[in-house]
């Protein structure tokens, strides 16, 4: 799957589900660059912050959707 595949489907899964973590973009799309893909999808005009995540020594990061790109 090519990676403007794999950044949509990261995007479809923000606006279904509200946030995305790099273990699911991981599990359900195969897909190790979560971060590349939260940068340029903020460039195209969606809001998300990011939630750091901390569990026995390790953290981790949320991106959670906070609006809808402009169209």
């Amino acid at each position: 799957m090519s990676t403007f595949k794999k950044i949509e489907k990261v995007r479809l899964h923000l606006l279904e589900h509200g946030s995305i973590t790099a273990w699911d973009s991981i599990k359900l799309y195969n897909y190790t660059r979560l971060s590349d893909a939260i940068y340029k999808l903020k460039k195209r005009g969606m809001q998300i912050e990011t939630i750091m995540h901390y569990k026995n020594g390790e953290s981790f990061a949320e991106y959670k959707l906070i609006k809808e790109e402009e169209k």
